[in-house]
């Protein structure tokens, strides 16, 4: 993926990871878009960074998918990397949650809405300059949190989905590219949760460097250790992060 000069859609760009690439891609000379679900974020984000064009969307709904293919590429017809940012992540417990909207909600944002968009987003893409598709996983990707299933779950399938994407796209002129963030410190799954994490502009510098040498998988701490572990480390890590009385803090 080349550092400038591109233009780039980052969905759920206007907090957390999201935010922190969309400005640093911005300032290294390319044109952003974001979109989010909640439009008091984008106006901050819009006050502080007036370049950068923005749009409320829930990737939840298929409706808001289809319309937001059709803004961006109306909006940007250069349009030429989409970065699948946007997730949710709840802590649940499976024996006792009766609400299985919030379960698929969750599920539907995380998996459905980055494999949809991919499929819309295909057709314009191949037709431009370098383009590429990134999508944001997670350590958790490899061994999961237990507090934290149906995400950990979304976030593997991402995961697989991409190596999938990848294989498929071989000889195209689409790059596809992971991002496996360890624990970030951001409001993901709740204000508080992450304190313990990886700074959100630590990562998010990591992420830019990495991209600059052509990585096709980036991760980082925590993620970079699970992300290449044996089975037998695997399970050792699994033991270790889901320890009743430890705090799950190197997700």
């Amino acid at each position: 993926m080349r550092a400038s000069k591109n233009t780039i859609l980052i969905t759920g760009g206007a907090t957390g990871i999201g935010l922190a690439l969309a400005e640093r891609f911005l300032k290294s000379g390319n044109e952003i878009l974001v979109c989010g679900r909640r439009e008091e974020k984008l106006l901050e984000l819009r006050r502080k960074h007036p370049a950068i064009k923005t749009r409320v969307c829930d990737v939840a709904l298929e409706t808001d998918r289809v319309a937001l293919c059709e803004w961006a590429v109306s909006e940007s017809p250069a349009l030429n990397v989409l970065v699948n940012n946007a997730g949710i992540q709840r802590r649940v417990n499976l024996a006792e949650e009766k609400h299985w909207e919030a379960v698929e909600e969750e599920i539907v944002i995380n998996l459905h809405a980055p494999v949809h968009l991919t499929m819309l987003f295909l057709p314009h893409l191949t037709k431009q300059k370098e383009p590429a598709i990134l999508n944001v996983t997670s350590g958790l990707s490899f061994v999961p949190l237990a507090g934290a299933p149906v995400y950990s779950a979304t976030k593997a399938a991402l995961h697989s989905f991409t190596l999938s994407l990848r294989h498929q796209l071989t000889g195209s002129p689409v790059e596809v590219i992971e991002i496996i963030p360890p624990a970030v410190d951001t409001d993901l799954g709740g204000p508080g949760l992450h304190t313990h994490g990886v700074p959100v502009g630590e990562f998010a510098d990591h992420v830019m460097e990495r991209l600059k040498t052509g990585a096709r998988e980036i991760a980082y701490g925590f993620s970079e250790q699970s992300s290449h572990a044996s089975r037998a480390e695997l399970d050792a890590i699994f033991e270790r992060l889901n320890q009743p009385t430890r705090e799950p803090s190197r997700a």
